[in-house]
Formats: structure tokens, C-alpha cells, sequence
């Protein structure tokens, strides 16, 4: 409530009195005012009455202002009656919306299941990204490896054309033909049984490898039995390498190639001396050997060329050295001017 203004100051008062002298009516305010004390039978008032009034001292008329009191929740808002959206708010929310229903409690903890699983989700973001990049990669590999292996069996890299190499003395036509079979198959998926099978039919062969080049080209090396000599008998001329595997048989001696006369035959321990010796020369020297005899496996001895030059070579050890010091005495004392050769020792070679 607002203070009452101060009554104006009347016209005839003096300058010069001060704030706390009392303030006299002007005429002019109270001549339409009722009496304040009429005579009560309505006859005119006193003329000394009136000056005694008019020259009594006015005292200022204070009211006191309403105070509200104050209360603890004097901060809050007070709500507009007007308004009954805030009476609304400050009404009591157990009275409007009554008792607690199972489906609000089931839709309380969904909502913060929900929330829960947002947080989560927001706080693992990072090991998410990571766990997908893994995946990803995984899934690639998989991928990239189901991929090559369907292609590599399928039609798309079959046998085409099948080429033979390292052969000397077979015929590399031949070969390829037997191993026709082959063609159309996946390199993946070459038989090597069957591979085998149809090379065990040259006895030239001691081993082989197979080396598949995409797209189509499949690949047979060959390493071929390399013969040591002839065997005589009687259904003629068997031609044999270091393991004592025949070779081939014709009626007669094939040139090039030493007549062996070992004792106890292929399987004895003479057979193998002499086949290591002829293994172990070098081809130079190895085409200039025209026979080989042996009856231990400590007396293998050499017959060279026209001269029927004779080599003691002894036991088949330190075969490798014997043939390097023999290649050197040959070449300063040739076979044609010495009879015997002695490299049964390799730390004194002997000739006569």
C-alpha cells in the first residue's frame, strides 16, 4: 500500500518557519468542508470560535502502513489466483494424479533402463569404433581368403598345358602324355598319387617335383637315374645306375657306358662301392672309364680308355677327393705314357 502524499503547504504560511511547525489549512480548502464540530442545533458557529480554530495548530494526520508479515517461504512466488495454470503447478501432484498404477511403474523403468543404455552407449562409443574396425578386418580376411580358395579350385585355374623339364634322356612328349590325365583338373587340386603312378613307368626317373604356375601351366622338373655301367647276361646287356635299377636292356652293349664286373651282383657291398666311385668322378673323366671291376668293396679298380690304363682307387671313401687328385695327376702325366694310377691313398698318389 502506498504512503499518503504530504497536504499541501497553505498560501499564507511564512517562508521562514521551519519543517516541523505545523501546516494551517488555507481558507480557500475548508470553506466547502463541513464544520468540524457543528452545533448541534444547526445554528452558525461562534465567530471567536472559528479564530480560535483557525490559529490552533494543525497536526499532520500519519497513518500507518500495512505490513505484511514475513514468513519462511516469503522468497516464493505467490500464485495468481488469475491464473490457474499456477495453481495447478502448486497443487499436489499425489491428489491430481492418484494412486500409483503398475503400468506407470513399468513405464518408470523402461524410461530409465532407456537412459541407462543411452549413457552406456555414449561411454563405450570408442571401444564400439574399435570392436567394428577389428570386425571389419576379420570379416575382410575371411572374405579375402573364401575368395581365393574357391578360385583356386575352380575351373578358372585348371591344367591346361603340362610342360616337362630337366629331361636328358626321356622324351618330354612322352612324359606329358601320361600325365594327360591331368588336364582340366584345378592346380589346387592335382592328384600327386596318380602323378606318380604314371611316372613310376620310366625307369629313368629317380625324382620329380611338380611346380603349379596360374593360370594354367603345370609344371613337372625331373631329375633322371644317371647309369654307372653295363651288366652282361644271359638275356644280354643291361644297363644299370648306383642304385642297381635296370634301366634297359638290349641284346647289345650300348656305347658310352663301362662294362661292370662286380661280384655278387646288385645287392652285394662291392655293387655299391663301385657305384659310388663312378657317381662321385667327374663327367670328363667318367666317359673315359670303359670297365669296372670290384670283388670287395675295398678293390674297385678302373680301366681308362684306349690305353687300358689301370686306376687302384681302393674303398669308395673320400671318393670326391680321389677324383679331384686323379683329374690333376692326369692332366701332368697323361694316361697314354702310364700304366697304373694309385690314388688308394688320398695323401700319396702313386703312378707307374
Amino acid at each position: 500500500m502506498r504512503r499518503p502524499s504530504p497536504l499541501p503547504t497553505p498560501a499564507g504560511a511564512s517562508s521562514s518557519r521551519g519543517r516541523d511547525e505545523p501546516i494551517r489549512p488555507r481558507r480557500d480548502d475548508t470553506h466547502d468542508a463541513p464544520s468540524a464540530d457543528p452545533s448541534p442545533d444547526g445554528a452558525e458557529p461562534d465567530p471567536q470560535d472559528q479564530d480560535a480554530q483557525e490559529t490552533a495548530p494543525i497536526v499532520p494526520l500519519l497513518l500507518p502502513l500495512p505490513v505484511r508479515p514475513e514468513t519462511p517461504d516469503d522468497a516464493a512466488p505467490v500464485a495468481d489466483p488469475k491464473r490457474p495454470d499456477d495453481a495447478a503447478a502448486t497443487a499436489d501432484p499425489a491428489a491430481e494424479t492418484g494412486p500409483v498404477r503398475m503400468r506407470d511403474v513399468w513405464r518408470a523403468g523402461r524410461a530409465r533402463r532407456r537412459a541407462l543404455r543411452a549413457e552406456v552407449r555414449r561411454f563405450t562409443v570408442r571401444q564400439r569404433r574399435r570392436r567394428m574396425v577389428w570386425l571389419g578386418v576379420a570379416v575382410s580376411l575371411v572374405l579375402l581368403t573364401v575368395a581365393t580358395v574357391g578360385a583356386a579350385y575352380s575351373p578358372l585355374f585348371a591344367v591346361q598345358r603340362i610342360q616337362v623339364v630337366g629331361n636328358q634322356q626321356l622324351g618330354a612328349d612322352e612324359v606329358a602324355a601320361a600325365l594327360e590325365g591331368q588336364v582340366g583338373t584345378p592346380l589346387a587340386a592335382i592328384d600327386e598319387s596318380a602323378v606318380k603312378a604314371a611316372l613310376v613307368q620310366f625307369p629313368l626317373v629317380e625324382s620329380y617335383t611338380l611346380e603349379a604356375r596360374p593360370p594354367h601351366e603345370l609344371i613337372v622338373r625331373i631329375v633322371e637315374r644317371t647309369p654307372i655301367g653295363v651288366l652282361s647276361s644271359a638275356s644280354g646287356y643291361t644297363l644299370v645306375d648306383a642304385a642297381g635299377v635296370a634301366l634297359a636292356t638290349t641284346p647289345d652293349a650300348p656305347e658310352g657306358h663301362p662294362l661292370l664286373d662286380v661280384t655278387g651282383g646288385t645287392g652285394s657291398r662291392a655293387f655299391e662301392a663301385a657305384g659310388t666311385v663312378m657317381r662321385a668322378l667327374p663327367p670328363g673323366l667318367r666317359g673315359q672309364v670303359t670297365a669296372v671291376t670290384a670283388s670287395t668293396a675295398d678293390d674297385v679298380t678302373l680301366t681308362m680308355g684306349a690305353t687300358n690304363t689301370r686306376v687302384v682307387w681302393g674303398s669308395a671313401e673320400e671318393s670326391s677327393l680321389k677324383a679331384l687328385l686323379l683329374e690333376k695327376i692326369m692332366v701332368t702325366r697323361p694316361p697314354d705314357g702310364v700304366a697304373v694310377y694309385d690314388v688308394s691313398s688320398s695323401e700319396a698318389v702313386v703312378v707307374r
